[in-house]
């Protein structure tokens, strides 16, 4: 794929400063905000049930259904809690990321697997999506092999997951693209997601003032919605990007797509100490990261976790066989592992 800045994904939560994009937008999912926008300008009305106080949105004209109070008790939010003890114990999550489907499912439930043996934290696992606008030409090209070759779907996907969650520790992020979930419906999509043993979502395409809803119907499932800022995220949005978010901030080191780099971006540490001073939620830190001297850089400058996406992918779906890429990704994991404190 053509390399693609990121708008429409970490603008989610970074705002419209976030890049310029140009690409395809044919077969794009489009964003909450431009899928319900008329001819007109209007910006969203918020307002009150006066029955239940629970708040509603008439969104660029469209009356949403209103979102009631959300009862958490029982749910234990384990990215959370997996996050805050490893800070407490001065260590550093290392988040890997792979595509499912890539190079087939039954080559990503042992990737899971492995990851989870050798140490990972944290997994987040994509969902293939036919125009993934935050990944650059590695994971897109994973995500076409899966859904066109493999003929991936979400039901495969969930299917996947549920017949290994009770191998597997470390908690799962799914990385969905908001199509998906939203023909699915938010509250199916989420049920099902959290008993295939989810626990978590990031849906990289809808701007913060837009997650509000699909955060109430994790929550209420038990998933976690983690949210991201780029590097143009004023502070003043990095602050409520912080507060909306769960399990931990995902902060984009890049301003453009994921994918391969040479060298950590020099504003990072910066963009950690920014955060930071409005939060004390965990700052992981993806897009780039790739080798062990870039897990290392990331832990000087003050991350509270790695995030490893294209390394891997390109390992796994790039080599000549399953077995060759599950043992060259093993092998790359192994050298991050090392390289990040736990």
């Amino acid at each position: 794929m053509a390399a693609i800045a990121v708008r429409h994904c970490v603008h989610s939560t970074a705002g419209p400063a976030a890049a310029a994009h140009g690409g395809s937008r044919r077969h794009a999912a489009p964003s909450a905000a431009l899928r319900l926008r008329p001819n007109s300008a209007a910006r969203p009305l918020l307002r009150t049930s006066p029955s239940t106080g629970a708040p509603m949105r008439r969104s660029y004209g469209v009356l949403r259904v209103k979102t009631q109070a959300v009862a958490e008790v029982g749910h234990t939010f384990r990215i959370t809690e997996t996050m805050d003890a490893l800070r407490a114990a001065g260590k550093k999550a290392l988040i890997p990321f792979i595509m499912a489907g890539d190079p087939n499912l039954e080559t990503t439930a042992k990737a899971i697997k492995v990851l989870n043996d050798e140490g990972a934290d944290v997994i987040e696992l994509g969902v293939p999506y036919s125009d993934p606008l935050a990944d650059g030409p590695v994971i897109q090209e994973a995500a076409t092999r899966a859904l066109l070759d493999q003929g991936t779907t979400l039901d495969k996907v969930l299917a996947m997951l549920t017949s290994i969650k009770g191998d597997i520790s470390a908690p799962l992020v799914l990385f969905c693209y908001y199509n998906p979930i939203m023909r699915r419906g938010p509250d199916l999509f989420c049920e099902q997601a959290k008993a295939a043993g989810a626990s978590g979502l990031l849906v990289p395409d809808i701007p913060l003032e837009e997650t509000h809803e699909i955060k109430a119907i994790a929550r209420s499932h038990g998933l976690e919605l983690v949210l991201l800022c780029t590097p143009t995220t004023p502070v003043s949005r990095m602050a409520k990007i912080a507060e909306a978010t769960s399990g931990f901030v995902y902060l984009v080191s890049v301003t453009g797509v994921t994918g391969v780099r040479t060298k950590v971006a020099t504003r990072v540490e910066e963009l950690v100490q920014s955060l930071k001073s409005v939060t004390d939620k965990s700052v992981a830190v993806g897009f780039g990261v790739s080798l062990p001297e870039h897990a290392k850089d990331i832990v000087e400058m003050g991350g509270d976790g790695v995030i490893v996406g294209s390394a891997l992918v390109r390992a796994l779906g790039g080599s000549s066989s399953p077995e060759e890429g599950l043992q060259k990704m093993t092998e790359t994991f192994k050298a991050l592992r090392a390289a990040t404190p736990n």
